[in-house]
């Protein structure tokens, strides 16, 4: 059974895992792949993401017997909306996960009183079906990316 976890600051070793897995961050190859998320960062990112959120920002990493993967929103000036966040450790991709989370992320959202959730997905990125297949449209798209939305 699939569960959100609020992550304790000892459960960032998951998300180090995460970003570091070629596999599991090839999605993001147009900005660079991997990600480091060495330990001396936990703090500040912990302290930003999970204690002084001020509302503007929500992160859970998605459970079963193991932690699979995270969900995120946060709030972007530029776009003035708040962009999703889905990433399923790769070993577990292909399982429903990524639709599942993306569920609870809409959720989570609506009842924080979000009522319009947005992501930037690289162009060749196929998590774009994922989306497009849980009632996000595109607004629009560039050379690079694609802007999708969904009314929650």
């Amino acid at each position: 059974m699939l569960t959100l976890h609020k992550p304790a600051y000892e459960d960032l070793w998951f998300r180090q895992k995460m970003m570091a897995d070629e596999k599991t961050m090839s999605y993001n190859h147009a900005w660079g792949g991997t990600i480091p998320f060495p330990e001396e960062e936990w703090k500040d990112w912990y302290d930003y993401w999970i204690i002084n959120h001020n509302n503007q920002r929500y992160y859970r990493y998605l459970k079963d017997d193991d932690f699979v993967g995270e969900i995120a929103y946060h709030y972007d000036k530029e776009l003035k909306g708040y962009i999703a966040d889905v990433i399923i450790f790769a070993k577990y991709r292909g399982k429903g996960y990524g639709s599942k989370g993306l569920q609870m992320l809409c959720n989570a959202a609506k009842e924080n009183g979000i009522s319009v959730l947005y992501d930037d997905i690289a162009i060749d990125n196929s998590a774009i079906h994922l989306f497009l297949k849980d009632g996000f449209t595109e607004k629009y798209r560039t050379e690079d990316k694609i802007i999708l939305m969904k009314q929650l």
